[in-house]
């Protein structure tokens, strides 16, 4: 890129800046005043006690890193304010737009459909921008053409602004909100994928930084078990140091990746209506959390040799890095469990489309209420929702009113997606809307939503390869140095008559060797917690379910440290 690209992009970029600082919320005076003032005091006081303060090189050096960090941020926020509410419009944009679809078709006004979006707080920045529409006509007397059109140049997101802008040209020449939302469906459905997929393609943009970053990580630590025998440092600060490091590496990617990937989750989590799944789960956490510390306080009895644990736990014959991974084993049985029930959720979401579009055909087709249909639709195999249906069938049946029906059916699915296509249908068909056209919008929606899932699935696999590979590679170089380390200090060596000229060759004497290796573990342990959540962000599911993949990678790294220590002794026939 030439000189010239590269000015567009700086020109660009504060352009963007100074914009996102017109929209913030707090004026752009009082902002410099309260925020951009004193970090920039702070980043001259810090450089300032960098020159006065004699200390060490490495504070000298990052005191005003430090004070940097503070003004970028504060210079930085207001443009990513703006863009954390853009990235929250474009997550939910599909399903509002939905929902806004479904209202049109019912028997309601076309200013009534803003006011009940305007009350749906799940929808977040789009609610707001709703009530703020809302409030431009009852308040200040505007049509809701004008109303839009106003709104549309203060969003942030390109989408809400195309969809503003043409609906308030639509309306304004007198065509049908719902004529208009239905023609532009495909439209919508192809922009949001277009956002999901950018979303995912960032993903593995930022898959390939973080595999960079982390080996680089991994060679300082290992840089820093190995040097301090050369320079005589002491070792503990230097890998404390790099350990520091990692943990920012790591939890930084952690919220990239939350900030990176599409608004997509697959669980329903509503508190009161305590589902058996729920209680199934709740219990299986409860029996791995008292298995977690039972194991943990027998460990800790054989190690102060409490009998009969001594007995029992021979901890004398387990290798160390073993104790850190032999407690996790309980969180397998709670992680079976959430892997088993995820599953059935995308099963249910699988045969979702199919039933609410036969749904709204029969009930279209005999004119009669959502129970008479199901009493023959609930014979139909529909998988893993077949016994959801029989069990909603059973309770309209009962008299149950239908929206409390409908939410036990939700609920029971533990499906964020049918909890919300289906309290649409449920709406649409109170208000009077076709029963065959909802079903078949509805449809057409969450089947392009399984096929954004079934690509965000195939990207998270890859992610987990990665993930798995580092942990096995890091853990290897970590006990790798350490190992040569432990052995390079079981030698004294010095240069005989020299040595007041050139002092020691090998520092030994400030190696704590079994510190330094529960430091190691302490890595491979924060690594499996972060690892393990970055997983479950990347594909949408629920957080307990990331206990299968913690266990897994504790494991991975403490038996490849058990692994590389066995090895090096016996390569190089030295008794560590």
């Amino acid at each position: 890129m030439g000189t010239a690209g590269r000015t567009v992009q700086v020109t660009e970029l504060v352009s963007s800046i100074l914009d996102a600082y017109d929209r913030m919320e707090m004026e752009s005076r009082t902002y410099v005043l309260a925020v951009l003032l004193p970090t920039t005091v702070l980043f001259i006081g810090t450089i300032t006690l960098a020159i006065v303060w004699e200390t060490l090189f490495i504070v000298q050096v990052l005191l005003p890193v430090l004070g940097a960090v503070f003004l970028l941020t504060g210079v930085a926020y207001p443009k990513l304010a703006v863009d954390r509410r853009r990235i929250e419009m474009e997550n939910r944009f599909h399903l509002m737009v939905t929902h806004m679809t479904v209202l049109s078709t019912t028997n309601i006004d076309r200013m009534e459909v803003f006011r009940k979006l305007a009350n749906e707080d799940e929808y977040g920045e789009l609610t707001v921008e709703n009530r703020r529409v809302v409030q431009l006509v009852d308040t200040w007397n505007q049509s809701l053409d004008d109303a839009l059109r106003r709104r549309a140049k203060e969003v942030p997101s390109d989408s809400l602004t195309d969809l503003f802008d043409r609906l308030a040209y639509t309306l304004g020449a007198g065509q049908e909100m719902s004529d208009f939302l239905f023609e532009e469906q495909t439209v919508i459905i192809e922009n949001y994928s277009t956002i999901y997929e950018q979303s995912l393609e960032n993903l593995d943009v930022m898959k390939d930084l973080y595999l960079s970053m982390v080996l680089s990580m991994t060679f300082a630590l290992v840089f820093a078990v190995v040097l301090p025998i050369l320079t005589g440092t002491n070792p503990t600060w230097t890998v404390a140091a790099v350990i520091a490091m990692f943990v920012f590496v790591q939890i930084g990617f952690f919220l990239v990746i939350r900030a990176v990937v599409p608004y997509d989750p697959l669980w329903y989590i509503e508190e009161g209506y305590r589902t058996r799944s729920k209680q199934l789960l709740v219990g299986s956490s409860a029996v791995a959390v008292a298995g977690f510390l039972l194991i943990v306080l027998s460990m800790l009895a054989s190690t102060f040799g409490v009998a009969p644990f001594t007995t029992l736990v021979p901890m004398e014959s387990i290798p160390t890095p073993l104790y850190l991974a032999i407690p996790t084993l309980p969180f397998l049985f709670p992680a079976l469990v959430f892997r088993r029930e995820e599953k059935a959720i995308v099963d249910r979401d699988t045969e979702f489309p199919s039933f609410i579009r036969a749904l709204g055909a029969s009930e279209s087709a005999k004119q009669s209420t959502t129970s008479v249909v199901l009493r023959t639709l609930r014979k139909k195999d529909f998988g893993a929702l077949t016994q959801n249906l029989n069990d909603l069938y059973r309770r309209l049946n009962m008299r149950i009113d239908t929206e409390s029906a409908w939410r036990y059916f939700a609920e029971d699915t533990n499906s964020y997606i049918i909890q919300k296509f289906s309290e649409m249908y449920l709406i649409g068909r109170e208000m009077g809307g076709n029963p065959k056209v909802l079903g078949e919008l509805i449809s057409q929606n969450m089947n392009q939503l399984a096929q954004l899932r079934e690509r965000r699935r195939q990207v998270t696999v890859t992610l987990i390869g990665l993930l798995y590979g580092i942990s096995a590679a890091s853990a290897f170089a970590f006990f790798t140095g350490l190992e040569v380390a432990v052995i390079m200090s079981g030698f004294d060596i010095d240069i005989g008559s020299s040595a007041a000229s050139f002092g020691q060759l090998l520092h030994t004497d400030m190696y704590n060797v079994p510190l330094l290796r529960y430091l190691l573990l302490l890595i491979l342990l924060f690594n499996g917690v972060i690892s393990s959540l970055t997983i479950r962000t990347a594909d949408g599911g629920h957080y307990g379910n990331a206990f299968l993949h913690f266990v897994a990678l504790i494991w991975v790294g403490c038996l490849t440290a058990v692994a590389t220590e066995s090895l090096i002794s016996v390569l190089l026939d030295v008794d560590v």
